[in-house]
């Protein structure tokens, strides 16, 4: 019997109004037998690909303003689960918090 296999190329994205939200669905799946990834991706316990997407987020990357949208895409590089306040200070052009 062959046993299939999931890969990233299906995948589910679930766009958050806010980082409650965002904490909730990704609990939900990472924290029941799931694995956190990064830029907000995480896989479930049975190997299916998810992305939670504040809407900051996507909204922050289409931003007019391409410097500061790169400032935004450069901060979800960095970021297991996306953190909105996070998102908020790159696109505003904020330092780094050590």
């Amino acid at each position: 019997m062959a046993c299939f296999q999931h890969s990233e190329a299906f995948s589910f994205q679930v766009a958050t109004e806010d980082q409650a939200e965002t904490d909730r669905l990704w609990q939900a799946i990472v924290g029941n037998g799931g694995q956190a990834s990064a830029c907000g991706w995480c896989k479930d316990k049975w190997g299916l690909s998810w992305q939670i997407t504040p809407r900051v987020l996507t909204e922050a990357l289409a931003d007019p303003d391409r410097v500061a949208a790169k400032r935004v895409f450069d901060a979800m590089m960095g970021m297991v689960k996306i953190d909105i306040a996070g998102i908020e200070k790159a696109r505003r052009g904020c330092e780094k918090q050590p």
